[in-house]
C-alpha cells in the first residue's frame, strides 16, 4: 500500500502541469540573471529581448498549466499549493530586479511595494485559512490582475531595448505597473476580509 501510495505520489509530482510549474521556477534565475548581467555589470542590450522571451515562455506557463490540468483531471493538492507560489517567487523577483535596475524607480517603486506586501498579505492569509479548512477561490478579477502585472513586467524586462524600437516601452511599463498595483489593492481587500469575517468567527466558536 505504502509503494502504491508513493508511486502515486510521484506521478502526480511529475505531471506535465507540474514540470510547466516547475520550468517556471527554473526560468526565475535566467531571467534574473540576464537583468543583472546586462544593466550591473553593463552587458549587450540584447539580454534584455532574451530575458523578455523566457520570461513570457514562464508567464505562458501560468495559463498552460492549469488548462492541461483541467482537461487531463490532473489537478492535485500539490499543483495547487506549487502554482501559486511559482507565480509570486517569478513576480517578486522581477520586481526587486527591476529596482535594482533603476527601471522602477522614484514614485513608481511604491506600487512595486503595494505589488508585494499583497502577496504577503494572502500568503499568510492563504496559510491561516487553510488551517481552518477554509479555501478562498480565486476571482476572476484576481486573475486579471495577475495577468497586467506580467504584461507589465514583461514591458519593464525590455526597459532600454524596448525604448530603442518604441520610445514608450518603459512608460506602458509603469503605467501598468500602477494598474495592477490598484488591482492588487482591491483584490487583497477581498482577501482580507474574507480572512477576518473567518477569524471573527472562529473567535466567536
Amino acid at each position: 500500500m505504502n509503494i502504491a501510495t508513493t508511486r502515486g505520489t510521484t506521478s502526480r509530482a511529475m505531471s506535465l502541469p507540474n514540470i510547466l510549474t516547475y520550468g517556471r521556477i527554473a526560468a526565475i534565475p535566467v531571467v534574473v540573471g540576464c537583468i543583472y548581467a546586462q544593466s550591473i555589470m553593463d552587458g549587450p542590450l540584447w539580454l534584455r529581448w532574451v530575458a523578455v522571451a523566457i520570461f513570457i515562455g514562464a508567464a505562458v506557463t501560468d495559463y498552460l498549466d492549469g488548462y492541461y490540468a483541467r482537461i487531463w483531471n490532473q489537478q492535485s493538492a500539490f499543483g495547487r499549493m506549487l502554482d501559486p507560489i511559482a507565480d509570486k517567487l517569478l513576480v517578486a523577483s522581477c520586481l526587486l530586479m527591476l529596482a535594482a535596475d533603476g527601471i522602477i524607480h522614484g514614485w513608481s517603486l511604491w506600487a512595486a511595494i503595494v505589488i508585494l506586501c499583497r502577496e504577503i498579505l494572502v500568503s499568510g492569509l492563504r496559510e491561516y485559512l487553510a488551517a481552518l479548512r477554509v479555501s478562498v477561490p480565486v476571482t476572476k478579477l484576481a486573475k486579471w490582475k495577475t495577468t497586467v502585472q506580467l504584461v507589465a513586467i514583461g514591458f519593464l524586462l525590455a526597459g532600454e531595448a524596448g525604448d530603442q524600437v518604441v520610445p514608450v516601452v518603459t512608460q506602458i511599463g509603469l503605467l501598468l505597473l500602477w494598474a495592477s498595483a490598484l488591482l492588487t489593492m482591491y483584490t487583497g481587500y477581498d482577501y482580507f476580509r474574507a480572512g477576518i469575517h473567518h477569524l471573527i468567527k472562529e473567535d466567536e466558536g
